[in-house]
């Protein structure tokens, strides 16, 4: 064993030498030879640090056993889950040298099965197990994190001895079960933190009890008649025009977030109430508790990584995988959304390359603890590199002033935090959050337009980025300010007996960082240029949200659904029965006529909001004493100018696209059949509302059916696609109104058009194409022919 001293740098050594009285296992030869023939279990291979893991073994320590637990997801299996991990980049030459991915992992990987906190049967030759899996966000909900980080851990600790085990109950050997948790498990503690133990007296499995009951607590509140009744009016505000089953849909995912919420803010409550910053780092103490408490009778290593990002040597420099803690904060920067932050300049942000932290697993992984007594070791910077928030502003400033992150062909000037404090930015944030809700309520009396969608986009982006502030300044307040300060001297005596073989591929000491280098060269470049390569090919496209796929012929029987006014028509009923009517009534009588209507324009108003259905009865009511022959010639004469002027050109194009590809064309729509006979001809099927009349053919001002509105249409496509074999999946549905929104979710290919804000809303959300069918003054006067 080396016994090489430790010589601490900077100043952490202020708060404590590491001292001969607890001297942590050291390592005696090459890592590759240590671990030579051994089998290690890996869990968590699909995340961030678990995947890099997995890569510098099979590539570093070619005479060591892998075996993976990875868990089924839907259909695909664990194995075919690693299959797919190794084709990722960072595997390539082992896959060339392999032959193949599949092949690399028959020949290398051993694939169990299997998930948290439901274990299976582990391979009786285990060596070490090494267990990285675990619920990694900061804020999950507080039975969720204690199933996975408390039961999780307590199950595969359970199945590790018992594979170790015989029948007699001896143990034919000793497993090395090394505990992947987090630095922050030592809660709200300021000054130095030492590897060890962390002292507290919190119970982990009444904890644990008490996070399982609350689900089933939260989930009975959830459903109590006062409750479901909130929840169904926020639902019915937002969706009752599109129908009784949209907005029941909508009462259910209102119901399972508002479980979820509580079930957050019940874990952050509990945590902070027991000393911790939130859930996450709670039940990762929790489990580090479950480790001391079932592993008396092996060997124990727990490492605990500050905030991990990417790499700064391997696999190599940069590579990451997703957005990690301080990332955010990075981007909003380069885009100007950040013009101040509320972190202490001078407070230390504890950030370790992701390379680091797995090269410092797998030394301990070969390192020899004593059993029953777990070794800690902290793999972190600020102990004797530290990086402040003022830090890393100098060096966001200095890359984004050489290289502005470019906007809507625009550079983003650089700005200057003054780190003013918390007080001054919450002031800020609930000033900006009153002028959004202003925002909103001027919106909802705006009128359809090209600028109001633009302002509820506008809006609706200032509502994400308002909601990512208040997120990270309530969940990561605590970092933005801390003092933790993590002693490393376990992991500095491990790293200083490196053989000097092994430094150049297994380095993990953070104290030779050059922090310019790794932010300013390697970081800030990996995480920002993806994202501007999507910024400028934005740009390149133009302004619009989304367009529509090109047609093709298919092989199924397609359908095309239009809506009619509002989409291939820019009309509406009150306007179309003025049209109808007021042309045959003396001059008084207009007047009247006109006066009569708008008199009642509130209340169609006020119906229109509550039920397009009635509202459209209640206009065809005005039809009451007019011949229906009489109706029809008034359209094919004097009215089909009128029509064929407030056609979309570009409906009428792609109409005709759709009909030279074979795909059957609908128009679907509540207004009254007559309307529709002079374009019934660009339709395969015509569904309109049918006008009621008596023996002598005269209108009633009734209807022979229900209006064509909201889910009635969802539910005669599905019908008439049932019946005739029309495959809905393929097919397509063009519409502009939240009330089309059970018709447009009915198809594979939903298309909104100059939609309102709802619906925009919902495209924007759901990821449909938007498009613009304006009516121009100068539009072709041709239909389409067959």
């Amino acid at each position: 064993m080396s016994t090489r001293p430790v010589r601490r740098q900077g100043p952490a050594a202020t708060f404590g030498e590491y001292h001969a009285a607890h001297l942590p296992p050291l390592l005696d030869g090459r890592l590759r030879d240590l671990l030579a023939g051994q089998k290690i279990l890996l869990t968590g291979v699909t995340g961030f640090i678990g995947e890099q893991l997995l890569w510098k073994i099979l590539t570093e320590l070619p005479d060591t056993r892998v075996a993976v637990l990875v868990r089924r997801k839907g259909s695909v299996t664990a194995h075919e889950r690693v299959v797919s991990l190794a084709r990722k980049k960072i595997f390539k030459p082992l896959v060339e040298a392999a032959g193949g991915p599949e092949q690399l992992v028959d020949d290398r990987i051993e694939v169990i099965e299997g998930d948290l906190p439901h274990v299976p049967d582990l391979p009786r030759d285990l060596d070490v197990l090494i267990h990285c899996a675990g619920d990694v966000s900061f804020d999950p909900p507080i039975d969720e994190a204690f199933k996975t980080n408390v039961l999780g851990t307590q199950a595969l600790i359970g199945k590790l001895i018992e594979a170790c085990t015989d029948q007699d109950g001896t143990l034919h050997r000793i497993p090395h079960y090394v505990h992947i948790s987090t630095a922050y498990t030592a809660g709200r503690r300021r000054g130095a933190i030492p590897e060890e133990a962390h002292a507290h007296g919190v119970d982990y499995e009444a904890e644990t009890r008490h996070a399982l009951s609350l689900k089933e607590h939260i989930e009975t509140q959830s459903r109590t008649s006062e409750q479901l009744t909130a929840l169904r009016k926020q639902a019915e505000r937002q969706h009752q025009q599109a129908g009784y089953l949209t907005t029941a849909a909508d009462t259910e995912r209102r119901r399972a977030e508002w479980v979820k919420r509580k079930l957050v803010e019940a874990g952050t409550e509990r945590a902070r109430s027991l000393g911790w910053t939130d859930v996450y780092t709670f039940a990762k103490a929790m489990g580090e508790r479950v480790v001391a408490d079932l592993t008396s009778s092996i060997k124990v290593s727990i490492v605990r990584p500050a905030i991990v990002e990417s790499s700064l040597v391997d696999p190599f420099p940069g590579w990451i995988e997703g957005f990690k803690m301080a990332d955010p904060i990075i981007l909003a920067y380069a885009r100007g959304e950040l013009p101040e932050f509320p972190a202490s300049p001078d407070a230390v942000i504890d950030i370790v390359p992701c390379d680091h932290v797995v090269n410092a697993i797998v030394a301990v992984a070969a390192t020899e603890p004593e059993i029953g007594r777990p070794e800690y070791y902290h793999s972190n910077s600020g102990a004797r590199n530290p990086l402040t928030f003022r830090g890393v502003h100098d060096i966001c400033r200095a890359y984004f002033t050489a290289h502005p992150f470019i906007r809507n062909g625009e550079p983003v000037p650089a700005v200057t935090w003054k780190f003013p404090g918390a007080a001054p930015i919450e002031k800020y944030l609930a000033l900006a959050e009153r002028a959004h809700a202003v925002g909103e309520r001027l919106l909802s009396f705006a009128p359809r337009s090209v600028r109001t969608r633009e302002a509820a986009i506008a809006l609706d982006k200032q509502a994400e980025q308002l909601a990512f502030f208040r997120k990270y300044f309530s969940l990561y307040g605590e970092y933005l300010q801390s003092e933790l300060h993590f002693v490393d001297d376990s992991t500095l005596a491990l790293h200083q007996s490196l053989h000097p073989d092994d430094v150049e591929h297994f380095s993990f000491d953070t104290g030779q960082i050059d922090w310019d280098h790794y932010l300013g060269e390697v970081h800030i470049p990996a995480i920002i240029n993806p994202v501007q390569r999507l910024e400028l090919a934005r740009t390149r496209r133009g302004e619009r949200s989304s367009t529509y796929k090109a047609l093709k012929p298919s092989p199924t029987p397609v359908l095309a659904v239009f809506d009619l006014d509002g989409t291939v028509m820019a009309t509406n009923v009150v306007e179309t029965y003025l049209w109808a009517t007021l042309p045959d009534l003396p001059l008084t009588d207009q007047v009247k006529e006109v006066a009569k209507v708008a008199s009642h324009l509130p209340a169609y108003l006020a119906s229109l909001r509550r039920d397009r259905g009635n509202f459209l009865r209640q206009v065809y009511r005005r039809y009451a004493g007019m011949p229906l022959d009489e109706l029809n010639a008034i359209v094919d004469t004097r009215m089909r100018p009128f029509i064929m002027d407030r056609l979309a050109h570009d409906a009428l194009t792609r109409i005709q696209e759709h009909r030279e590809v074979g795909h059957t064309t609908v128009l679907l729509t509540g207004a009254v059949r007559p309307f529709t006979r002079p374009i019934a001809d660009l339709f395969d099927v015509v569904v309109a509302a049918e006008l009621s009349t008596d023996d002598q053919g005269v209108c009633t001002g009734f209807l022979d059916g229900p209006p064509m509105v909201g889910e009635t249409r969802s539910a005669w496509l599905r019908q008439y696609a049932t019946l005739h074999g029309y495959d809905l999946a393929k097919s397509y549905a063009y519409a502009d109104s939240h009330v089309d929104l059970p018709m447009l979710t009915a198809v594979g290919n939903p298309v909104v058009v100059s939609p309102d804000v709802g619906l925009l809303r919902a495209a924007r959300q759901n990821g449909w194409s938007v498009v613009d069918w304006p009516v121009s003054a100068e539009r072709r006067r041709f239909l389409p022919q067959r």
